[in-house]
């Protein structure tokens, strides 16, 4: 089990504060200096530092913390393994569009292939999966969109088109155009956090510009609301193929092209570093 110091350290760096944190912790303000003393010796250095009134992580703090998130999941894991040793447990984050165009048929798979296997499937955005992730409350997540690869063990998944999105009717439909010409449409994105939100605003940063160029943005978390909106020739988008495949191919949406503006989309499996159990889920879930 984890030394409950650890526990600790991890909420002094959620709150920044030690008062805050010895309440969280029903704890004296004392005993959570003790604690974190204790930490600090152990290490041969400081953790924390003060700027100004401000309390930050020292860069030997940061180093600390990102080992015992990784010490924390796999406690908490290998416990629910030991307790429960022919259970499969699955608690596994994926975004959105993942969620709803991607994974559905492997989920039918693993309840066929593991009737017994205790199951939990969160759909959210990015950001909001990786700090799921970071509090142990997730085993891995597949997620799109950008990350800190440098935080995070990842392994590549698939790679998918994403393309620009608009009604049969528009005038954009199949042709090949500038960014300027589109920056007086109404342009529909999902919210912020959303990884295919983050790869259309990147594919606009290389080239110098940004969502505020455009005259009307609209953010919607929600795709059959989006794709809805542009059937009725009142806006467009840009997304993963996939999300619009059927209703491209039944001809209620078509797919236009930015001169220069390169957007790759690919889908990773991403967990904690130094997850023990990383490979048997990643594995298991690539072989349904």
């Amino acid at each position: 089990m984890l030394d409950y110091r650890f526990d600790t350290f991890i909420v002094l760096c959620d709150t920044m504060n030690y008062t805050k944190a010895a309440e969280k912790l029903n704890l004296t303000q004392p005993a959570v200096t003790q604690h974190i003393r204790y930490l600090e010796n152990m290490y041969d250095g400081k953790l924390f530092n003060y700027d100004g009134k401000k309390l930050k992580l020292t860069e030997k703090g940061i180093r600390l913390l990102e080992f015992t998130k990784s010490m924390k999941y796999n406690s908490l894991k290998i416990k629910s393994v030991i307790s429960e040793p022919n259970t499969t447990d699955f608690n596994i984050g994926v975004s959105k569009t993942i969620g709803e165009y991607i994974i559905a048929p492997k989920i039918k798979k693993i309840l066929e292939s593991k009737p017994n296997a205790k199951f939990s499937l969160a759909v959210e955005n990015t950001q909001e999966l990786l700090y799921l992730l970071e509090e142990s409350k997730l085993d891995f997540v597949l997620v799109e969109g950008f990350f800190d690869s440098c935080k995070y063990d990842s392994k590549l998944y698939k790679k998918e088109s994403f393309i620009g999105v608009c009604s049969h009717r528009c005038q954009f439909a199949g042709e090949k155009i500038t960014i300027n010409e589109i920056l007086d449409e109404r342009l529909i994105l999902r919210e912020i956090g959303s990884g295919t939100r983050a790869i259309f605003e990147e594919a606009l940063y290389r080239k110098n510009y940004s969502i505020n160029n455009f005259k009307k943005v609209i953010s919607i978390n929600d795709f059959s609301i989006i794709k809805s909106i542009i059937a009725n020739d009142l806006g467009i988008s840009f997304l993963y193929e996939p999300v619009v495949a059927d209703e491209i191919e039944k001809g209620i949406l078509a797919k236009f092209e930015i001169k220069d503006l390169i957007m790759d989309g690919a889908f990773y499996f991403v967990c904690l570093k130094d997850n023990l159990f990383s490979m048997d889920w990643i594995n298991f879930i690539k072989s349904v």
